[in-house]
């Protein structure tokens, strides 16, 4: 099946046109205002020499600029004032390149006669990769070229010297390999294709990477001192200069072994994906965004030239992910110290990192593998993450953000306006501005609804022309499928049955004013490859494609209820201190304990009793939601709200998997 331009499909929908509206009207500016307080825009003005001041952020702080750039790109209808902070950004990066394509401030300030240094920590091509991409995103919404020449002579550069290397000739952080092959989708260059290419089948390929990376962290160090001791000698002359105007890092809750599993998983290449070659990753390990940025590239890489046995490690990495190593809100990361992934089951909820970028990384690739294989269960995963893992990143300003995304806090995590790795703001708003692209695909035998968002998408497949859905998620089930053609048509329209619907739903066609039920074939998607249950207890494994044949006629209405109960998750024995608890969700979305709701409760060791759990619609809070109340034990009352909504309202205290009357 092929993916749709997002230009094609509007979003119209009750739940997700106010979050779309204030990303694009709110957030993005509120990012912008960030970039430039936190001086990363600055730094390509101290470049040019059109700004006094010391280059401010980490050596890969060109990235936030550029990721920024996406998303702005992505937004539509364009905003003038958008427009024009786009037009002046993308002039600054222009002429801040050199004749033959390089571009890293860090280097070109700091280092000036250097390239290519620490390629495995420094990031200069990912870095270049969230350039290439900006630039794609900007040409395919704007046709203009303005970027997408920047793009091209990086990519140019990157093709000539990186064509032919060794394992060590990757970048540390992937994400180059996917700019490089959307630059190939848009320009049909096959340099640029290859070179992904190359990038994905080098990597972990080499016995001296613990050598190398030891050594390359030791250049690390000195160049940073380096840069230290240049700060000091510029804040003696400058003393307006002499703080950093860069803002805090993250809280994450470190356990004791921290230290030994950073360096051991950093030395032995597991963090960087370097441990083996592609084939052989079959098991999910490292730093969680590299890891889905990096399977990603090797799914469109798959589905541009398909390759079975690089398919198959994939599903089989994708699997062990599911059943072994993530949450039940979709996060993945247990690790804080590697933002990364533990052993299997190792799934504390405290000390689960599950950054926001992660959660999105897997949703770009489980995307890739719906498109490849036709299977709902990697649309059912895009879905959960959509409402739980990624979405709680954002908060309902669209201003604050979370960075970091355990289960269960006692203190310490909080929304903040920015931080010193900004990267999961900026990711957030270019995927929610291209949200649309997500909803439909089309093929050769109809079309595909892989989620229910209201929206409406011009399609030219099998005689359809245009679908509209209307949608009461994430609060109800209910779903209404308008298909509108110039002369009745024949086609499939195969809608996803997600794991969290009755496994019966009511599906009613409205033809002419009758209704009639209407039978769908369940589309099979294949044994499950170990038959394995989940970790924590989200399955979306059980996810199907119900397939309607017939022929469609303008104004034929599908209408169906996909049910909506309140359901308890248990996690595995092998999970532990999760004994005798259940985390809560209904519908997509996963539910939690946030102390604000609940004075004079110890969220923490309180039981909920044996009274049947209501579902409530609250129009006062949180902009107007449904909780979920039960009383405990002792006949406390309880009010659980979605676990994405926790923390808009100020510091708190938040649990998800809740202690019951069966607990040790």
């Amino acid at each position: 099946m092929n993916e749709l331009p997002a230009a094609l499909i509007k979003v119209e929908d009750p739940f997700w046109s106010q979050r779309l509206k204030i990303n694009a009207s709110r957030s993005i500016f509120h990012q912008y205002a960030m970039l430039e307080a936190s001086g990363c825009i600055d730094n390509f003005r101290i470049l040019l020499g059109e700004k006094e001041g010391f280059r401010e952020g980490w050596f890969f702080a060109d990235s936030d600029a550029y990721k920024w750039l996406d998303a702005a790109a992505r937004i539509s209808p364009p905003d003038p004032k958008l427009d024009s902070l786009m037009d002046g950004l993308i002039d600054l990066i222009r002429r801040a390149q050199t004749p033959d394509g390089y571009i890293y401030t860090y280097n070109q300030i700091h280092f000036p006669n250097l390239r290519w240094v620490n390629l495995q920590i420094e990031h200069e091509l990912y870095c270049l990769g969230h350039l290439i991409e900006a630039a794609v995103s900007h040409f395919q919404t704007s046709q203009k070229t303005s970027l997408l020449e920047v793009a091209r002579r990086a990519a140019d550069l990157l093709v000539k010297d990186f064509t032919r290397g060794g394992a060590l000739d990757t970048c540390g952080h992937e994400e180059i390999e996917i700019a490089l092959l959307r630059l190939f989708q848009v320009t049909q260059e096959k340099s640029y294709l290859e070179l992904a290419r190359a990038l994905i089948e080098r990597r972990g390929r080499s016995i001296l990477f613990p050598i190398s990376i030891f050594q390359q962290n030791s250049r690390m160090e000195s160049r940073k001192k380096i840069v230290q001791q240049q700060r000091r000698v510029y804040a003696a002359a400058h003393p307006e200069y002499a703080v950093s105007r860069v803002p805090p890092g993250n809280f994450a809750k470190m356990p004791p072994d921290a230290e030994r599993h950073r360096v051991l998983n950093s030395l032995f290449g597991k963090y960087f994906q370097q441990h083996a070659p592609i084939r052989r990753q079959t098991t999910p390990e490292g730093h969680s965004v590299r890891f889905g940025y990096f399977q990603t590239a090797a799914a469109m890489l798959n589905r541009l030239q398909p390759d079975p046995s690089l398919l198959s490690a994939m599903e089989q990495a994708w699997e062990r992910m599911v059943t072994r190593r993530m949450y039940v809100t979709g996060g993945i990361g247990s690790q804080p110290s590697t933002e990364g992934f533990g052993r299997d089951f190792e799934l504390d909820p405290e000390l689960g990192y599950n950054e926001t970028c992660a959660a999105l990384a897997v949703q770009f690739w489980s995307w890739e593998l719906a498109l490849t294989t036709g299977k709902a269960q990697y649309s059912d995963l895009f879905e959960w993450q959509l409402y739980n893992a990624s979405a709680v990143g954002m908060g309902l300003n669209g201003e604050s953000y979370l960075y970091n995304n355990p289960l269960e806090v006692h203190g310490g995590i909080t929304r903040k306006a920015w931080y010193a790795v900004p990267c999961c703001p900026s990711n957030l708003s270019r995927t929610y501005a291209s949200l649309g692209k997500y909803i439909y695909a089309a093929g050769q035998d109809g079309v595909w609804v892989h989620q229910y968002i209201g929206s409406r998408a011009e399609i030219n497949s099998g005689g359809a022309q245009t679908i509209q859905i209307e949608s009461k998620l994430p609060w109800a089930g209910k779903v209404r499928i308008q298909t509108a053609t110039l002369t009745p048509a024949e086609f499939s329209l195969h809608l996803r049955l997600p794991s969290w619907a009755d496994a019966k739903p009511a599906i009613v066609l409205n033809q002419a004013g009758k209704r009639q039920p209407l039978q769908a074939d369940l589309v099979s998607q294949g044994e499950n490859p170990t038959n394995e249950p989940t970790a924590q207890g989200f399955d979306p494994r059980q996810s199907r494609f119900l397939k309607l044949r017939r022929a469609w006629a303008a104004g034929d209405v599908v209408e169906i209820d996909f049910g909506m109960q309140i359901r308890q998750h248990k996690a595995l024995p092998q999970v532990k201190g999760h004994a005798g608890k259940v985390a809560l969700s209904c519908g997509p979305l996963v539910y939690c304990l946030e102390s604000l709701d609940n004075p004079g409760v110890d969220i923490f060791s309180v039981r909920m009793g044996s009274e049947a759990m209501q579902r409530e619609y609250r129009p006062d809070l949180l902009g107007g939601i449904y909780v979920l109340t039960a009383k405990s034990q002792n006949n406390q009352p309880l009010t659980f709200i979605p676990y994405a909504l926790w923390g808009n309202r100020g510091e708190s205290q938040m649990v998800v998997w809740i202690h019951t009357l069966e607990s040790p």
